[in-house]
């Protein structure tokens, strides 16, 4: 019988299995490939012939319990290439979601032939790229399945290659393939396939240390396998004898694994005692040294092979026992002893156990998100035993839909935030090119700079010779991303400063116009953190603070105190030394402290009242609690200035940070005052519904340079608004 018999009918036996409706969609399915593609059709560059390539991933999909119509969908998967009424002609056959899932393997298949890795990329660079490509394939699908069934068909081809002479073509493939589809289904837990991408890979990529290891490996793969299982047999006998409740696996680990560890420990095969693997899991961290306890009754621990990640877990929350014990026929096994709650948060926590394998360091929101399909292809067993409308719901994804992914001209992926323009693009490959931005192609059509682009789209840029970024691009919202808005900012801001204030004066006055009753304006002006008009105006000329931005600050503006020279009676000196450079109407040596719901500080206007106990309060004029208490109390009110010989002094005042909140966010806040040479003396953080709110006190001599400081935060990634309090 030859392959694609054999294959055929394994198909039809698997169909035999399934109620009828699905029984007949994979018939259907089979009905159609057969009318429709040629007899002679080939699936890949490498010449793989099509139909034995999807019966044998339709296979993998079946074992992975995706449901009936995954199966029928990856046999299907070519349909496009050869019919054009493909989408209706699926749909009468074989329902809408297999159309779904066809239509999604065709997008996919068909970005990833446009997507290119830059061959002469340095390694750091490389594995960026292949990252992006990795997180690109989850975002552009709206159902999972799809980034399943191309693991299969990528590990089908894999698997033919074993047969065909080495090429340069095959050694791209597999490098691809140890790149991006192999991490892929190690994080998404498909171990059956992960094993396979990976050797596969391996085997190609680099043949000769293939090779030598696989000869050191005296023994196949499945002789390992009846040894893994004849050593848990043993076990289990042991751990009932105990009455402990658990669940043993074991697997033997594959070439490329192997290879792995030996890099990473710089170490030779002979070094390694591990090269098999056991896990026990257990209810009670009581019961994982008990397990040991037999573990090591039974088989004789290797010295300086124990390691007790329960008492000291790893920095990425890992907890486990691990052992390495010489078993039957002297051969080492490494021992995993876990409980139940530790191998789930090993896997599936936010710390994820996939990403200290894989090296290197990401950000916990996306973590999450893996966790989250990892859970839900664990579950799909149980989940299937409840209907399958509630498992194919399931498999519907939003979880990727904060990032977008498009393409260059020549096949580069760049990730951009939702929602990202053109002009986003632009800047993302280079601030130059985002400057002189003029227009933009997008799949071949000319759209405007405001149009929203969206997963897989391949985007050109059209630029003039020389150009420069205008502030409409920050007003009418055409700008998504930090880079692009910092980039434009700082350009805006080096250009002529006299226009750009002349500019923002104009908003200005219109703005104020529309407000009854006019607000006063030097109020709104260190309302805004600013403490001249002028440094308002060009902010706002420089798109740093938007009309409504001003607009609401108006809106809640306090009143302007009653301006009565005779409400200030003059007190009588209170003879004790201050300290804070405050003069109190002309005169030094009283005792003064600096209010803290203002936190006044030079060239603030200010002014006293008289307390009781502590001397005279020295506020802002424009401060709410003092223009309430100079109302009730005007006696208590006197005259302050700042000494001229107070220049080392430093003083105490706080700012206000809104953001959305992130890994790091706390640190790239503070750098930009560390940048800024001021001291932080104290910081508040709350944060809730994925918004931060950060309160920081900050000592400075005076508050000019405040309207930079704050511009310079604004900048920083995800800060939606910062402010003087």
């Amino acid at each position: 019988m030859t392959e694609l018999a054999e294959l055929r009918q394994r198909y039809t036996d698997h169909a035999a299995t399934l109620p009828d409706g699905a029984r007949q969609s994979l018939l259907n399915a089979l009905a159609l490939a057969d009318t429709h593609y040629p007899a002679d059709a080939r699936g890949t560059q490498a010449g793989e012939p099509l139909m034995p390539r999807l019966l044998s991933a339709a296979l993998m999909v079946a074992e992975m319990d995706l449901l009936p119509d995954a199966v029928a969908a990856t046999v299907l998967t070519n349909l496009p290439r050869f019919y054009p009424d493909w989408a209706e002609t699926i749909t009468e056959q074989c329902g809408a979601s297999v159309c779904q899932l066809v239509r999604g393997i065709d997008e996919v298949q068909k970005l990833t032939h446009l997507t290119r890795m830059d061959a002469h990329a340095t390694p750091e660079e490389r594995a960026r790229q292949a990252e992006t490509m990795r997180k690109m394939l989850l975002a552009m699908v709206s159902d999972i399945r799809v980034v399943l069934i191309k693991l299969a068909l990528r590990t089908r081809t894999m698997q033919y290659l074993s047969q065909v002479p080495d090429s340069p073509a095959v050694r791209t493939l597999a490098k691809e393939t140890l790149d991006i589809f192999a991490p892929l289904a190690n994080r998404l837990g498909v171990w059956q396939l992960k094993w396979q991408l990976e050797d596969l890979g391996f085997r190609h990529h680099n043949p000769e240390e293939y090779r030598r290891i696989a000869k050191l490996l005296d023994e196949k793969r499945e002789e390992r396998l009846e040894y893994i299982e004849n050593f848990l047999n043993t076990l289990r006998g042991e751990m009932d004898k105990a009455r402990i409740h658990y669940d043993v696996a074991g697997r033997p680990k594959h070439i490329y694994s192997i290879y792995k560890k030996m890099v990473k420990k710089k170490l030779d095969f002979d070094g390694l005692y591990d090269i098999r693997a056991v896990r026990i899991l257990v209810d009670s961290v009581a019961e994982c040294y008990s397990t040991l306890g037999i573990v090591h009754s039974l088989w004789q621990p290797i010295p300086g092979e124990f390691d007790d990640y329960i008492a000291n877990p790893k920095g990425n929350g890992y907890k486990s026992l691990h052992t390495v014990i010489v078993g039957p026929q002297d051969k080492g096994i490494e021992v995993q002893i876990r409980t139940f709650e530790m191998h789930e948060f090993n896997e599936f926590g936010v710390a994820a156990h996939w990403r200290y394998k894989e090296g290197g360091k990401g950000d916990s929101a996306y973590e999450q998100k893996i966790a989250w399909l990892r859970q839900l292809l664990d579950w799909r067993e149980n989940m299937a035993q409840s209907g399958t409308e509630d498992l194919a719901s399931a498999f519907q994804t939003e979880l990727f839909n904060d990032t977008i992914y498009v393409l260059t001209p020549h096949g580069k992926v760049l990730s951009l935030p939702a929602g990202a323009t053109p002009i986003d693009f632009a800047y993302a490959l280079h601030s130059d090119l985002g400057d002189r931005c003029r227009g933009a192609k997008v799949d071949g059509q000319i759209v405007p700079l405001s149009t929203a682009l969206e997963n897989g789209q391949r985007v050109e840029i059209i630029a003039a010779k020389t150009g420069e970024p205008s502030v409409n691009w920050l007003h009418e919202g055409w700008v998504k991303s930090s880079r692009a808005i910092g980039k434009i900012r700082a350009h805006i801001r080096r250009q002529n400063a006299e226009t750009i204030r002349e500019d923002g004066k104009n908003q200005f006055d219109k703005i104020v116009a529309k407000i009854h009753p006019k607000p006063n304006q030097q109020q709104l002006c260190e309302k805004l953190g600013f403490r001249q008009l002028e440094d308002l105006y060009t902010a706002i000329g420089q798109g740093e603070l938007t009309p409504r931005a001003v607009q609401k600050a108006c809106e809640t503006a306090p009143p302007p105190p009653p301006v009565n020279p005779q409400s200030i009676v003059r007190k009588s000196k209170i003879k004790k030394t201050g300290g804070n450079g405050v003069l109190v109407d002309g005169e030094d040596g009283l005792m003064t402290n600096l209010a803290k719901c203002c936190k006044p500080a030079p060239p603030d206007l200010i002014g006293g009242f008289v307390t009781r106990e502590r001397g005279i309060s020295i506020h802002r004029q424009s401060c709410t609690d003092f223009v309430n208490l100079s109302r009730q109390h005007p006696e208590k009110v006197l005259p302050a200035s700042w000494a001229a010989d107070g220049a080392e002094q430093v003083f105490a005042i706080g700012i206000e940070v809104r953001a959305h909140d992130r890994a790091g966010l706390l640190r790239d806040v503070s750098d930009t005052f560390t940048r800024h040479k001021l001291n932080v003396t104290a910081v508040q953080t709350q944060s809730r519904n994925l918004e931060a709110a950060m309160r920081f006190t900050l000592e400075v001599k005076q508050v000019d340079d405040l309207p930079r400081v704050l511009a310079s935060v604004a900048e920083v990634k995800g800060v939606m608004s910062v402010m003087r309090l």
